[in-house]
């Protein structure tokens, strides 16, 4: 069973930094790739940033330029670094793990979330 436990959310003000931080349980963590999700109340959860096992990257258009996305395989740990926040990156962020496609056997796992509030 794979754990993914996130760090670092808060408040900030608009045009500041946080950084969130998750960190894996699993055995397959360097083969997979890995996201970052975000949520408000009665939206539908969106993607973020994902990264894939040899590190390639992708954003949505709303956070290119702001946020980096970075993975440590030896520490089995997601990384989203935003920068210059805005107050409609207010959200829930939640990381989550891809099932392996060449693993059959391997499933999708999500964070608990961690909430980020940015102030105006």
């Amino acid at each position: 069973q794979v754990q993914l436990v996130e760090s670092g959310g808060g408040l900030v003000q608009a045009g500041g930094s946080l950084s969130v931080s998750c960190a894996a349980s699993d055995r397959f963590f360097s083969i997979r790739a890995m996201g970052w999700y975000r949520q408000t109340p009665g939206m539908q959860r969106e993607l973020v940033a994902a990264i894939t096992s040899g590190g390639s990257t992708n954003y949505a258009e709303s956070v290119k330029g702001r946020f980096t996305i970075s993975r440590d395989n030896y520490a089995q740990t997601v990384y989203l670094q935003m920068n210059s926040l805005k107050p409609e990156d207010t959200a829930v962020y939640y990381c989550h793990a891809a099932r392996v496609p060449s693993l059959s056997f391997t499933s999708d796992y999500w964070g608990q979330g961690t909430q980020v509030t940015v102030s105006s």
